[in-house]
């Protein structure tokens, strides 16, 4: 699969940027606020900042818009703020390090993107979806500048419905593997279903999909 078909098939399964551009502008800033949140701070925002971040609208409306569209993942009974795609405060295989702050990413693919997103170096601690040994990516944008065991790590997506909340489902087979010869055995019992990707390729794949979320688009409202 290409990373332009991937593209596609993850914009029909979890359309972020349509899902934000839809949204009113007032909660379309709080949303790209939240997300910047995460990269200042290596958290997520309690509900009294993401208050002064939707420009005058009530905090719980604001929460309600942004969790009916999948675009944060809100806990009821915590009453917080829990993720933002690729952002998550939920423990996960994958830890991002940037700066003095350390967080963890939704999947594989996520942890990949929060470097071009935002223009700053991040390190990406991991493990191996199949046989548990470390990985780990040092990278500023695109640019990959360390990875361990080696640069022949892979990205693997299973292909499946979101069902609602695609950080609990989707997000949990978008993995890294090893190497080549371990990518090819986790593929081989559904390759119709089962993508590989070079970390270059993956890296291209994350941008594409998540960097538009913090851009505002030319001739946009800015709220």
């Amino acid at each position: 699969m290409t990373v332009d078909d991937a593209l596609r098939r993850l914009q029909q399964l979890l359309p972020l940027a349509e899902r934000q551009r839809d949204l009113d502008p007032e909660f379309r800033v709080a949303h790209r606020a939240i997300l910047r949140f995460f990269v200042e701070h290596g958290r997520s925002p309690e509900s009294s900042e993401i208050s002064r971040m939707a420009a005058g609208r009530e905090v719980m409306e604001a929460l309600r818009a942004l969790a009916l569209q999948d675009l944060i993942v809100y806990d009821a009974k915590s009453e917080r703020t829990i993720g933002a795609y690729p952002f998550t405060s939920e423990e996960t295989p994958h830890r991002l390090t940037f700066g003095r702050h350390s967080t963890h990413a939704m999947c594989a693919v996520d942890a990949l993107a929060v470097s071009p997103m935002f223009g700053v170096e991040v390190v990406i601690e991991s493990s191996c979806h199949v046989t548990s040994a470390p990985i780990s990516v040092r990278q500023l944008g695109s640019e990959i500048l360390e990875t361990q065991p080696s640069r022949d790590v892979r990205v693997g997506v299973l292909w499946q419905s979101t069902k609602g909340c695609a950080a609990h489902n989707l997000c949990t087979e978008m993995i890294f593997l090893r190497g080549p010869e371990t990518a090819s055995d986790w593929q081989q019992d559904d390759e119709e279903n089962k993508s590989l990707f070079t970390l270059p390729e993956a890296i291209e794949l994350g941008a594409r999909f998540f960097v538009p979320l913090v851009e505002e688009p030319a001739g946009a409202a800015s709220g």
